[in-house]
């Protein structure tokens, strides 16, 4: 498993009985998990010091509930490459703060990636939320597309480019469909030395437009292949959908990328509870390394 064990500004404090505790800077906050499905004794003091707590609606969705917390404030992260990111928080629907904080062992990765390529470098971030993996590959040096169909989304991720000290960083901003827009790119002739792709389980593009990804994802892969350079330096794909584990990621990569020299792995990739010492589980990555 690869593990997101470098934060000094986050932590998972434990989880039980469908929920997880998380120190976000100095603020504890208690959102649901589908993945806890233990019961486990709730010893530490932080579960009766909440800021925030998310419950979960029987029919569907949920609301927040706060205890002395701000509409927004925010949490830093250190790169391996000594490049310290930014990012301004707030929770808002569906349990979400805007970061996925597991993401942070793949930041390590990539980033060190970029910055020993030695040649310049442009990175595709497709569906890139609030742009954790963009501000990591532009700290690193390159130069970074990134899309993602909600409006709101990307002015988020423009903030914390601004915070992290990037806001004259090379970095393209684009609201839009992804799938359409990889189409229009391959139709322009451009290309990318790595991809990013953090697709959701299932959602609507900015014309209403259904993905499901399960039937969409691979089509996507192979799309994206085309418009890699003839020495891609790597293809990350990220999932949080339990149907795709790691030998999936796997299998779609190294068919859809076969004709590129290089090697694909795929793990799960988890955060370590301090409560316990044991890893909560957050989904998987597959990562293609070129050579």
């Amino acid at each position: 498993m690869w593990i997101a064990n470098n934060w000094k500004d986050y932590q998972v404090i434990d989880c039980s009985c469908g929920e997880k505790l998380e120190r976000w800077g100095k603020y504890i906050l208690l959102r649901p998990d589908p993945q806890v499905i233990w019961d486990t004794p709730k010893k530490d003091k932080s579960w009766k010091k909440l800021n925030g707590h998310y419950h979960r609606s029987s029919k569907g969705g949920g609301e927040w509930e706060f205890f002395d917390l701000p509409q927004e404030w925010s949490i830093n992260y250190t790169l391996p490459i000594n490049k310290t990111l930014t990012f301004n928080l707030k929770p808002f629907s569906f349990k979400h703060t805007g970061l996925f904080p597991e993401q942070a062992t793949n930041w390590d990765w990539f980033s060190e990636k970029i910055k020993k390529a030695g040649r310049p470098i442009k990175v595709l971030n497709l569906f890139a939320y609030t742009g954790g993996a963009t501000l990591a590959a532009a700290a690193a040096g390159a130069s970074v597309t990134h899309v993602d169909a909600s409006k709101g989304m990307v002015a988020w991720a423009k903030e914390n480019a601004v915070s992290s000290g990037l806001g004259d960083a090379p970095i393209r901003w684009i609201v839009d469909d992804c799938v359409k827009f990889v189409e229009r790119e391959i139709r322009r002739g451009n290309h990318y030395d790595a991809i990013i792709m953090d697709p959701p389980s299932y959602g609507r593009g900015p014309k209403g437009e259904i993905w499901k990804i399960e039937e969409a994802v691979y089509p996507l892969i192979k799309l994206c292949a085309q418009l890699l350079t003839e020495k891609p330096l790597f293809f990350l794909v990220n999932s949080y959908t339990t149907g795709l584990q790691p030998a999936v990621l796997t299998y779609m990569i190294s068919t859809a990328l076969k004709e590129f020299d290089g090697t694909t792995t795929s793990n799960e990739i988890g955060l370590p509870v301090s409560a316990t010492g044991l890893v909560l589980p957050c989904g998987a990555s597959g990562r293609f390394e070129g050579k």
